[in-house]
């Protein structure tokens, strides 16, 4: 089950910068954790997760294996794009493609390194490329819209769903605003991701800051998160140039260079995490002598569908869950702990896997 975040942004923003730090420290994973770079501007990473360590230490396992994100490098866009400007057409494709974006946006001075517009405004940058995405989505929704409509009219019950979800996504489109803020019923979500539209997308804004706000962030930053919070996006704080630094230092090496400059952790690990979390992703784990392994699996999913990550013949095949939450297994030492202290418990096809759960599948063949 692969995810995949979209790295966007203006030109000379520090999107490739980004990427590049997180390829190179996907590289330097690569001695411990399976890594592959699929194509030039595309990375796997693993998702930092303190809680395998732990896991491991307690079950004795040989090898930790974590779970893993995929970023692209998407082509940069200029204004136009939805037109086709630039390499416009070859960034909408890209971007369809991936199941979130995360969105790079300066929030820094340099006069060195020029902006495309002329001048340092991180939201007018944001609205640049939400704007190209929406018109990419009105052109596309006012092109197919006219033939779901004669069908829906023909009663076509599932047309008829289509043409009211495209009604209300052109009204916001039409309106400016994007199409992940129409509202949906749990039971229109598959419908709805059908229309394939771009703003319908969950946004990650990583402000690229200069080295000395990397911690906190600064005025330009704090606009982006007070933007992200009004439309219910996510915004990390990150300096790309520091990033590229840690990137090829050698992890003791780096932990020396982080406390040097006051920072507890890379903040690649913050844009991992936070893609991760917006993505509705969960993470469990299966613990024993040979690995300690952490697997990715969207929130909500019941036991049969998790073991089926594993693999299919174990959702064909499942009966039971026995399941520990991560708690109690590091508090009691263990699987025999958990048992003894009645932590231990067995789960049917209904249980639904929560976040932290230590599980073993039981499956017939």
């Amino acid at each position: 089950m692969g995810f995949k975040c979209g790295i966007v942004g203006l030109p000379n923003v520090g999107k490739s910068t980004l990427f590049n730090a997180l390829t190179q420290t996907a590289a330097a994973q690569a001695a411990n954790y399976p890594f592959c770079t699929i194509e030039p501007n595309v990375g796997d990473v693993a998702v930092p997760d303190d809680r395998l360590e732990k896991l491991s230490a307690i079950a004795g396992s040989k090898e930790i294996i974590p779970t893993r994100l995929t970023f692209v490098d998407i082509a940069g866009l200029v204004r136009g794009a939805s037109k086709g400007e630039g390499l416009g057409n070859q960034f909408l494709a890209n971007i369809r493609e991936v199941d979130a974006i995360a969105h790079v946006v300066r929030c820094f001075e340099d006069s060195d390194i020029t902006h495309v517009e002329g001048k340092i405004d991180p939201i007018a940058d944001i609205e640049t490329i939400e704007t190209e995405l929406m018109l990419a989505d009105l052109d596309s929704l006012e092109k197919r819209i006219v033939a779901i409509e004669k069908k829906a009219k023909g009663n076509d019950k599932e047309a008829k769903e289509t043409f009211d979800l495209m009604s209300r996504a052109l009204v916001l489109l039409r309106e400016g605003k994007p199409a992940r803020l129409v509202e949906i019923k749990p039971t229109e979500a598959k419908a709805f991701d059908m229309l394939g539209l771009l703003t319908a997308k969950p946004v990650l804004y990583v402000c690229n800051v200069e080295e000395a706000s990397a911690d906190k962030g600064n005025a330009f930053s704090a606009r982006v998160f007070q933007r992200a919070k009004e439309e219910g996006a996510r915004a990390v704080v990150v300096s790309a140039k520091i990033e590229s630094e840690i990137a090829v230092l050698a992890p003791d090496e780096q932990r020396d260079y982080l406390e040097a400059i006051g920072l507890e952790e890379p903040g690649l690990n913050r844009v991992i995490r936070e893609g991760y979390a917006l993505l509705g992703l969960i993470t469990y784990f299966t613990v024993g002598p040979k690995e300690a392994r952490a697997w990715t699996v969207m929130a909500g999913t019941k036991a049969p569908q998790a073991a089926g990550v594993i693999h299919t013949d174990f959702e064909k095949g499942f009966i039971r869950a026995e399941t520990v939450a991560y708690e109690d297994y590091v508090a009691l030492k263990g699987e025999a702990g958990a048992r003894d202290a009645g932590k231990f418990r067995l789960e049917g096809k209904e249980y639904v896997v929560a976040d932290g759960d230590v599980l073993h599948f039981r499956f017939a063949n």
